[in-house]
């Protein structure tokens, strides 16, 4: 049998706590609870894989995906993890509503696979790994909490501050003033999490007009679904708009891309995996969009994942990879800084060991 043929899977529970809870306009996590995917080459080289599980974010649970895991990953036993491409065809088909599975799998299968070969995961994606610098998020909370994380991000070092908003318009609008008032002239997202419609996001940005405050973008303002008021605020509102909950696949994006719907597009590996999210980018950047990596309420081992992707690829303009600063008592990552920058140039061979 050769080397790179897949000879066991593992899957296990992974459960951190959080510094604080981590609210958005959908919900919120109060721990991380993921799942971990593991996979043992016949040379005996392992590569490892995680599910982010959102239910209140994609309808995802921790046991359809677990299950999902295990039936699925004992039908890649026997093939050969180079063959990675058709494998991945094969997980888009078979778990087309369970993305954090697929992403899963692919992780640990392209980190087994760069293991095996000696040579970094981002070397998959590009010749050379490009330094990226992430924002932090602001959750949803009191004004006096707001001010306190933002003042203590920006003192550690962090520039980009990403603004969560989408429950309560009017105190958003404070939140964010203070945020800015906070961090000086860093870099400001809004990210509304679907929890606006056209009209709202309008006024909403109308205000913070009034108060010279002019972000560099806002995020999923409306509904998912709601593509015409995705279309008339790209067209009309000024600042640009972000697809995320609206981009699930190259399909989705073809379709942004067609009605002109989003002027940014936030990758994130729970939604597309590492093969078509890199496909995804492709398609994107060919179309004048610009693109964001994100996650979801991941540690270091699916945050890293996506780092690679994007320090590789080299075409991103928005970075936020941000949650292992919202983890307590996690392992210190070392291509990590404690301001945010991700390099990854010092690793040997897959994701790296950050787990």
């Amino acid at each position: 049998m050769k080397h790179t043929f897949i000879k066991e899977i593992a899957v296990k529970r992974l459960t951190l706590p959080l510094i604080r809870p981590f609210r958005t306009a959908l919900g919120q996590h109060d721990t991380l609870d993921n799942l971990l995917f593991n996979i043992t080459l016949s040379d005996g080289t392992k590569g490892y894989g995680e599910a982010a599980i959102a239910t209140h974010i994609t309808g995802e649970t921790i046991g359809d995906t677990e299950r999902n895991l295990k039936t699925v990953g004992k039908k890649l036993i026997g093939q050969d993890s180079l063959n990675y491409q058709d494998i991945s065809v094969f997980l888009h088909q078979t778990l087309p509503k369970n993305k954090a599975a697929l992403a899963a799998i692919e992780m640990a299968l392209l980190d087994a696979v760069t293991k095996h070969k000696k040579m970094p995961l981002w070397n998959l994606f590009g010749p050379r790994s490009r330094i990226l610098k992430t924002d932090i998020t602001i959750v949803i909370d009191s004004l006096e909490e707001t001010e306190k994380s933002a003042r203590q991000y920006y003192q550690q070092g962090f520039r980009a501050f990403k603004i969560k908003v989408g429950k309560d318009p009017d105190l958003d609008i404070k939140r964010v003033f203070i945020v800015k008032k906070a961090v000086h002239k860093s870099s400001i997202i809004i990210d509304a999490n679907q929890g606006y419609n056209y009209k709202q996001t309008l006024i909403f940005l109308k205000t913070l007009k009034k108060y010279g405050i002019y972000p560099d973008l806002i995020e999923q303002p409306v509904p998912k679904n709601d593509w015409e008021g995705m279309k008339r605020l790209t067209k009309t509102c000024g600042i640009p708009i972000c697809a995320d909950e609206t981009v699930q696949d190259l399909r989705d994006c073809l379709a942004v891309i067609q009605e002109k719907a989003a002027n940014v597009i936030n990758i994130k590996l729970m939604k597309s995996g590492l093969i078509q999210g890199r496909n995804i980018a492709f398609l994107a950047r060919s179309a004048g969009l610009r693109l964001m990596i994100g996650g979801m309420m991941e540690s270091s081992l699916a945050m890293t994942c996506s780092a690679h992707l994007a320090a590789g690829m080299g075409c991103f303009d928005f970075v936020d990879l941000d949650t292992p600063f919202f983890l307590k008592n996690s392992k210190p990552n070392p291509y990590l800084s404690s301001n945010g920058k991700y390099d990854l140039r010092k690793v040997k061979s897959g994701i790296g060991n950050v787990i």
